[in-house]
């Protein structure tokens, strides 16, 4: 008997598994790749930027996505 459960004997339903692995790696992923852009701003402006923008809208993402989450049966 461990101490530690996996996840897929916490919670059997393997939609709701997949669905926290999507929302932290958006976010955790986004803010990575926020911060590579503001980094690479200083090499290459508008690669920066973009990467800021995409990094921005993926950790928007999934913010939203533990919205739809906590609204879930």
């Amino acid at each position: 008997m461990s101490f530690f459960k996996s996840s897929t004997e916490r919670d059997p339903n393997n939609s709701i598994v997949r669905l926290h692995t999507t929302i932290w790696v958006l976010i955790y992923g986004g803010l990575l790749a926020l911060v590579f852009g503001v980094v690479m701003q200083r090499f290459d402006e508008e690669l920066g930027w973009y990467l800021v923008g995409a990094g921005g809208v993926l950790t928007v993402v999934g913010t939203a996505l533990i919205y739809v989450r906590a609204r879930m049966k």
